[in-house]
């Protein structure tokens, strides 16, 4: 394997644990709230988020790119903004390709958790109350630690999903060695240029790697199903 290929390497990964770690920063309250959240007031826009949230997952690749695209460009409102800050606009760069995969990615993290939150029930919170419990002290010491198979079934799937990711990364990043160009758009030039064996290797190993996190999910799954039955 050449340096170009251990770079393209290092960059997806590097790509795909920031957009894991951040997914998780912010869509496990995001989830919490679109689980649990009150039916009044904020509690009502829970349906249109839910919506919003799952958008990804039916919007094709290439439009949820353009529209980044527009927005991080010269023209667009992040544009402008990081431009008066004089941070250059964010298209083609690391940080324009970190935005579209965080976006992209959100529905695979933040659904898992929103399913392992919503199957704890009221009766453990009711208990954590009984004892005093505040809701932030709820939610630390009986909320996570019941939907850690949630947690984990997330990040696997985020960090898997954002490696594997094509149209919406090469639409707003382009194809800069070093810098934007990831193991899909690198396996893609292997093949545009008649390289089958190189195209091989990479796409050999994402498959094994999709595979064993798939497993991983399951095998997860499975465990804290056996340990709820016991």
């Amino acid at each position: 394997m050449d340096a170009a290929s251990l770079a393209t390497i290092r960059l997806s990964i590097e790509l795909a644990a920031a957009t894991t770690v951040i997914l998780l920063a912010f869509g496990t309250p995001l989830a919490w709230w679109l689980a649990r959240g009150s039916a009044h007031g904020l509690g009502r826009l829970r349906a249109p988020m839910r919506a919003l949230v799952a958008l990804p997952l039916v919007l094709p690749p290439s439009v949820l790119g353009f529209y980044l695209l527009l927005a991080l460009g010269p023209n667009g409102p992040i544009g402008r903004v990081t431009q008066a800050l004089g941070w250059g606009t964010l298209a083609f760069t690391f940080w324009g390709l970190l935005i579209g995969s965080i976006i992209y990615s959100l529905p695979f993290v933040v659904q898992p958790i929103v399913q392992a939150f919503e199957a704890i029930g009221n009766r453990p919170l009711e208990v954590a109350a009984t004892l005093r419990a505040g809701p932030l002290d709820a939610f630390w010491r009986v909320a996570l630690p019941l939907a850690r198979p949630g947690l984990m079934t997330g990040a696997v799937m985020g960090f898997a999903h954002t490696l594997g990711e094509f149209g919406v990364v090469l639409m707003i990043g382009g194809n800069i060695p070093g810098q934007t160009r990831v193991l899909s758009v690198q396996i893609y030039d292997h093949v545009e240029a008649l390289e089958y064996g190189a195209a091989h290797w990479l796409a050999g190993g994402m498959l094994l790697f999709a595979l064993l996190a798939l497993l991983a999910v399951h095998a997860v799954q499975a465990r804290w199903h056996r340990k709820a039955t016991a």
